[in-house]
């Protein structure tokens, strides 16, 4: 039997796809097709990608022309495919013409054809709804935004407002073709939705006004500092068909959604403890120190650590006790334990105090460990007690790391998808439920 394999993305699967799959599996008796998996797509810088790969997987599966797929996750997978799977032929479009020609040590290479005046790239920008965005709050987060939305087709930065008119014209003289807007009124009448970069207690009404005016909405974390907010804003945006987002960027980083699937996964057992910590020495005379602004480690690191927490053992905990050294009426230290029914967790966050910023999970079988940075996550391990089968994975970490989170967030505007598998809703609302029970001061304590 002659074995073919080919691979692709196979976004907005066409009729150009389904010719050349056709070509391919004309050369033989048995066609592999490989499609690329998400995080791999964003790791060679595909964000424009509409189609997520499970609906890619079904519109390849229902060609009828593959007798077997499989997902391309890494570099290099090819020559490990081609032996793996005993293959005779590497097939691939015509545009890659002399690229793969190392693999021919392995197999023999073919070029098809491809068909002319039609691709993905073409049907994306045919049918591309261009997302107009305002930056709401021009200080040093919102600097990065203008550079990190460019790189995703489709977002299009076209206004920006500050309550300081001098710093918002300031911020568009910096970035070209950027309108200033002295009035929110003039700021909603050229955008679709917001990035709100504004202080933390400013996130509610600032959210509540952009939803009023039917603007989708993508949010600083904190998103807010109350969860009963928190559940009102969401619910209020779903209501009126709108998309509001918390802009974690660990929470969308490649590499920490796949340590999730693989800890979920089942690879180092059932997760018993998860110990975090994130801390930086900052400037005290910082609005970070301020009490009158919501200042404190908890409140302006606190929802990154949570994240990991909440995405393997859930929202459901028996209960949270909270440690904090207090300076002038804010945490420069807390401290954070968590029980639940099988597991424990503990965090720690700190910006007068400074301590080891790394993640291990650790689980019946084995555990995870992430160095610091680990909210900037690049690379991480599985560490068993037979060192032979630790492992190591390696990924991209592009840019300031906004980028995924503006894709997922024109994805879901674009898909009309209300809340994202990457940081859901009621995780977004549990943080705030938090960040809440640290400002009435239960089950607190000073030290």
């Amino acid at each position: 039997m002659k074995k073919v394999i080919t691979y692709g993305t196979y976004d907005l699967l066409h009729q150009g796809h389904i010719n050349l799959l056709k070509r391919a599996k004309a050369l033989g008796d048995y066609l592999i097709v490989g499609v690329t998996n998400d995080n791999f797509d964003r790791d060679r810088g595909k964000l424009n990608v509409r189609n997520n790969v499970l609906e890619r997987v079904d519109a390849v599966k229902a060609t009828g022309l593959a007798d077997q797929i499989i997902i391309e996750d890494y570099v290099g997978q090819k020559i490990d495919d081609i032996q793996k799977y005993d293959v005779d032929i590497f097939a691939i479009g015509s545009d890659w013409k002399g690229k793969f020609d190392y693999l021919s040590e392995y197999c023999k290479v073919v070029y098809l054809p491809r068909t002319e005046g039609i691709s993905s790239t073409q049907l994306r920008e045919e049918s591309q709804d261009v997302v107009k965005i305002g930056i709401q709050g021009c200080g040093r987060v919102a600097r990065r935004f203008p550079l990190e939305s460019s790189i995703v087709s489709g977002a299009v930065v076209t206004s920006a407002i500050d309550l300081d008119y001098s710093k918002t014209e300031l911020f568009c003289r910096e970035f070209e073709g950027i309108r200033a807007s002295q009035t929110n009124s003039e700021f909603y009448s050229n955008i679709d939705a917001v990035y709100i970069a504004t202080p933390h207690l400013s996130h509610y009404e600032n959210i509540k006004s952009a939803l009023q005016k039917g603007k989708h909405v993508l949010c600083e974390t904190p998103m807010v500092l109350n969860g009963g907010q928190a559940k009102e804003l969401y619910q209020m945006a779903e209501a009126n068909g709108l998309i509001l987002m918390e802009a974690n960027k660990t929470a969308h980083c490649p590499a920490f959604n796949h340590l999730m699937v693989l800890i979920k996964s089942g690879l180092i057992g059932d997760v018993v403890d998860i110990d975090v910590s994130l801390s930086q020495l900052l400037d005290k005379n910082g609005r970070e120190f301020d009490q009158s602004q919501a200042g404190g480690a908890l409140n302006e690191q606190g929802s990154y650590p949570l994240l990991p927490i909440f995405k393997l053992l859930g929202i459901q905990y028996d209960n949270l006790t909270l440690y904090s050294r207090m300076e002038k009426g804010v945490d420069i230290y807390t401290r954070g334990v968590f029980q639940y029914p099988q597991a424990t967790c503990s965090f720690k966050v700190g910006l007068g105090v400074k301590t080891e910023g790394n993640l291990v999970i650790s689980g019946t079988k084995g555990y995870a460990y992430v160095p610091a940075p680990w909210w900037k996550t690049d690379y991480f391990e599985l560490r068993y007690e037979n060192q032979n089968d630790n492992k190591k994975f390696f990924y991209k970490w592009d840019g300031f790391g906004l980028r995924y989170e503006i894709q997922e967030f024109l994805s879901c505007i674009l898909n009309k998808r209300f809340s994202s598998a990457r940081l859901r809703r009621r995780e977004s609302i549990q943080m705030a439920y938090v960040m809440q029970q640290f400002a009435e001061k239960k089950d607190f304590h000073s030290i």
